[in-house]
This record gives structure tokens, sequence and C-alpha cells, in this order.
């Protein structure tokens, strides 16, 4: 079987459009009122949101550069691996009954996960809106949420057929 593997995705922690947005809008709220704040009396104090809000820019962009996780497919498994110390999870693909693409969630807002188990489901999930949902022979459910889902899909039944 090859090394090379069929379908890589990565996925960053700081790069989900609503979270960004929030944090952006936070430093400017920072600026505005460090901006109104400079020419009044006590500007010695205003000076501590022109810090906050540069820390949150730069925050912003080291963040854009965490990697959250990393999908793989290979040698009939798909290979999750998330940041510094979490654990490598492997699915084999041959105890794998149902493959099927949906929405992760309904929610407008939702919070990057690795390996979070809950009610029957194991959910892997960075950003965006769509996810890949597998279920095993013992009825246990993986989401795992992907910008390339149509790919990872193809990927996956691919992998399965070999």
């Amino acid at each position: 079987m090859g090394d090379k593997p069929t379908f890589t995705e990565k996925q960053y922690l700081g790069r989900e459009f609503i979270p960004l947005s929030i944090r952006l809008v936070l430093a400017m709220s920072c600026f505005a009122a460090y901006t109104f704040n400079f020419f009044t009396d006590e500007n010695d104090k205003a000076d501590i949101l022109a810090v906050v809000g540069f820390a949150i820019i730069i925050i912003s962009i080291i963040m854009g550069f965490l990697l959250h996780f990393r999908t793989r497919i290979q040698n009939k498994s798909i290979l999750l691996d998330g940041l510094w110390t979490t654990r490598l999870v492997k699915i084999d693909l041959n105890s794998i009954v149902k493959v099927e693409k949906g929405e992760y969630s309904k929610y407008l807002f939702n919070n990057p996960v690795y390996n979070l188990h809950k009610k029957g489901t194991i959910r892997f999930f960075a950003s965006g809106k769509e996810a890949i949902f597998l279920t095993d022979r013992d009825g246990l459910v993986y989401i795992i949420g992907s910008h390339h889902a149509n790919e990872f899909l193809r990927a996956i039944q691919e992998e399965m057929r070999k």
C-alpha cells in the first residue's frame, strides 16, 4: 500500500470568518475609544486601549497560522492529527458502514473541537459549514468538518472501494 495520502486537508484555528470579525470589531472599538480619549485630560490611561487593540490584532494573526488539525486518508483509514498534545485518531474505513455529507450544525457559531465525544458522536471541527458523517458497525457516528466536503467524500468512497 502506498505511503502517499489520497486526501489531505489542514484546518486552522483562527481563520473562521465570524470569530475573526468579532476580534477585528473589538480591536477597532479599542482604537476608536483610544482616539476619543486621546484628546481628553486623562490621555495617559487611554494608551492601554491602543495596546489592547494591537494585542488583539497580533493574536488574530498568530491564530491564523495555528493548525487545529490535519485530515488525511491513507491506507484504508482516516488519520486525524491535532495540535501539540492531542493524539492521532485513526478511523479504519473497513468498519464504516455509512458515509454521507451534511451540514455540521444548524447554529451560526460553532466552537472548534477535536475528538469531542458527545451523545454517541465523535466530533472534529475547526470551521466551515459542511461535514462528513461516518457511521461504524457499532453505531458510533464520526462527524468531521471540512472545507472541501465533496472532495473528502469522493476520496473516502474511492478508498473504501480499494
